[in-house]
């Protein structure tokens, strides 16, 4: 039994696919300008990866608001609803019961569980629609093996032009990065199994 389950593991193959094509720059002035006539050219999918933040980056990617907010107002919604209808469904409809000649439902007295619901429903709808818009949990990309990649925590700042970009073309498309500036012009292949 243990023989079959070896060979069968060693019969297993991986195949490479192209994922798209990387360029290396030296500054973030340098990746600042690329990325921006990248955009000018038409390409859609493509990202870039640096060592630190560069301010405007995103705007001259072309890459718009975040939709996380819509997310945390759609919580901080339904957790004051939640609220709401907990405090009306125990006090009014559950055990409706006058206390120091309060009505059964107001929606002033239990202010702190409307309060706490909203903060914590606005909360988890932030956490979950981060997890939801970047599709995490994602634990391995094909960038990661990327030999040049770990430098990008460093010093480095690359641009990755996926294949999956309708103006990709093999000849055309690191011949417009190194164009741009761009070193260490390199195909990323993705392991299949």
């Amino acid at each position: 039994m243990a023989g079959n389950i070896n060979n069968l593991a060693m019969t297993t193959k991986t195949m490479d696919i192209k994922y798209g094509i990387s360029a290396t720059f030296s500054s973030a002035k340098d990746i600042f300008d690329a990325a921006g006539k990248i955009r000018e050219e038409g390409y859609k999918k493509w990202e870039c990866y640096t060592p630190i933040p560069v301010h405007g980056l995103d705007h001259q990617m072309g890459v718009g608001r975040s939709k996380v907010p819509c997310f945390t107002l759609l919580g901080g919604v339904t957790g004051f609803l939640t609220g709401m209808l907990l405090v009306w469904f125990m006090n009014a409809f559950d055990y409706p019961l006058i206390v120091g000649g309060k009505p059964y439902f107001s929606p002033i007295y239990p202010f702190p569980v409307f309060y706490e619901l909203t903060i914590l429903f606005a909360a988890f709808g932030t956490l979950f629609g981060m997890f939801f818009l970047n599709r995490l949990p994602q634990h391995n990309h094909a960038v990661f093996e990327h030999p040049n990649f770990g430098k990008t925590g460093d010093d480095k700042f690359m641009v990755v032009v996926e294949i999956e970009d309708p103006k990709f073309d093999d000849e055309d498309t690191p011949v417009f990065l190194k164009s741009l500036g761009g070193k260490s012009i390199t195909t990323i292949k993705e392991s299949i199994v």
